[in-house]
């Protein structure tokens, strides 16, 4: 079974620039996690496209290969360090974690 970890984020940024400046910031951070963190077994960061007001800014999906893996994610180093360096970037976040069989 799989565990699929999804978490949205809204970003502080005074102007539309700021704004990207912030989403491309954390979209490195998060993508440079990639091959880092055993059991992870996938990592995806997209961008808001539609620019609706209830939309989130970002979205980081990640598959890992247990729910033991996922806690060990919330711990690890690499993992805390992306935490720290983004600081107070994040006004808003939403989280839904949920186990898929291998047959879905």
């Amino acid at each position: 079974m799989t565990i699929k970890h999804i978490v949205m984020w809204n970003l502080r940024g005074e102007s539309p620039q700021e704004k990207a400046h912030a989403i491309e910031f954390l979209r490195s951070r998060f993508e440079g996690l990639r091959g880092q963190l055993p059991g992870m077994l996938q990592l995806e960061v997209g961008v808001d496209s539609s620019r609706v007001g209830y939309a989130c800014d970002v979205v980081l999906y990640s598959v890992f290969d247990s729910q033991e893996s996922l806690a060990s994610y919330a711990t690890h180093p690499a993992h805390l360090r992306v935490r720290d360096e983004l600081g107070d970037l994040r006004i808003s976040r939403h989280q839904v974690d949920y186990a898929v069989s291998e047959a879905a």
